[in-house]
């Protein structure tokens, strides 16, 4: 039980959570098969997972169940349900052929007060030794068991829920942000392009010099431009992580930043895993907020990015060889280059940044992320 429920918190996205609760349940009363269904307003199932079909029986299920019979039961009374045989009980109704034959049953709402967030269930409990047919079936202990579980499931998937919602809005903060950058940056410096443009169209036949000069002025205003508008859309495209992963999308942005900017920008990774979605992000974020902040206001010759495995999770660095600034004057001081930011994304995720740096010394930014289960 102790081991189940440390499971369930070690997750921050709602499905993780589901699954977690599902395989813990399945695995604590020594079950065939598990489900958890979260209940949409339609009449139907918004998430539903399961633990203990296989991936052929689950393409041939179909569609996702509807609430009736029993799961509806679960959802409306808020009661648990313990069967020897459901398949003997007149809600049993309407599963499909193709699901896996259950005869004993334990199910038990997972209840946020008196909301009702999902149905867990549980089927065909496994014999510790030989019985008599009709013989081996969940206890009230079992019911017992399951309850607790359930409590602290609904606990896991209020805070799952609560943590989604956050980054919601930091999402929509953050495209707000960028909104306001291109406003400021790129915005600003194509309309100094536009006017330079005008000046350097009056002068070509009565100044050929000074149209020369202001043409010369124009391809600077336009470098400055595109390398705003670069780092805006990499920022913009996190779903690079989904289909590359951390290590490759972090590649490739710092390769686009080496050829962009005149600082050599490397980057280097060891032996680093897969981790869960919230955590690789959080890692993305922080490295492209020090690389922003290192090219843009640091001056450096040479920045370096570095992914390592650090225990069973994975160490951050950022370093630059840059002007540096007072980094204790920072701590006392309040905001400065988006360290509370990086602070704020390290901790959503249960990790750790650690800022060094010093005038004239450059500055080293560590993030360090504990391994997911």
């Amino acid at each position: 039980m102790s081991g189940a429920l440390l499971a369930m918190n070690r997750h921050l996205e709602v499905r993780d959570v589901l699954q977690t609760i599902v395989t813990s349940a399945r695995e604590l009363l020594d079950a065939e098969y598990a489900a958890l269904g979260v209940p949409d307003d339609h009449g139907g199932f918004a998430q539903f997972v399961v633990d203990g079909v296989s991936e052929e029986q689950w393409r041939a299920l179909g569609q996702l169940p509807r609430q009736h019979g029993i799961l509806a039961a679960m959802l409306r009374e808020a009661t648990p349900q313990r069967l020897a045989d459901v398949r003997t009980d007149p809600r049993f109704q309407g599963w499909p052929s193709a699901h896996p034959e259950i005869s004993d049953f334990l199910g038990l709402p997972v209840a946020d007060g008196d909301e009702v967030l999902g149905a867990l269930f549980l089927a065909n409990k496994n014999c510790p030794r030989p019985q008599p047919p009709g013989r081996c079936t969940f206890t009230e202990q079992d019911e017992a068991l399951l309850g607790i579980l359930a409590q602290h499931a609904a606990i896991a998937l209020t805070n799952a829920r609560l943590y989604e919602r956050s980054r919601e809005l930091t999402i929509a903060e953050e495209r707000a942000r960028l909104a306001h950058e291109l406003h400021d940056a790129v915005a600003q410096k194509l309309f100094s392009l536009r006017l330079t443009a005008q000046a350097a169209a009056a002068l070509v036949h009565r100044d050929p010099a000074r149209a020369r000069e202001e043409l010369g002025q124009i391809t600077h205003l336009a470098a400055e431009a595109a390398e705003e508008l670069r780092t805006a859309v990499i920022e913009l495209r996190p779903a690079a992580l989904d289909e590359d992963g951390l290590v490759a999308t972090l590649r490739t942005q710092v390769q686009v930043l080496d050829r962009a900017h005149s600082a050599r920008v490397a980057f280097t990774a060891n032996q680093v895993r897969a981790l869960p979605a919230a955590q690789e992000e959080a890692l993305l974020r922080v490295a492209q907020e020090a690389l922003h902040n290192a090219l843009r206001h640091a001056d450096p010759e040479r920045v370096d990015v570095a992914l390592s495995r650090h225990g069973p999770g994975v160490l951050l660095r950022v370093s630059d060889d840059g002007r540096g600034f007072d980094a204790e004057a920072v701590r006392t001081g309040g905001r400065h280059l988006g360290l509370v930011s990086m602070r704020d994304r390290a901790g959503g995720v249960g990790g750790r940044l650690t800022v060094a740096s010093e005038p004239g010394k450059g500055t080293v930014i560590e993030m360090e992320v504990p391994g997911g289960v």
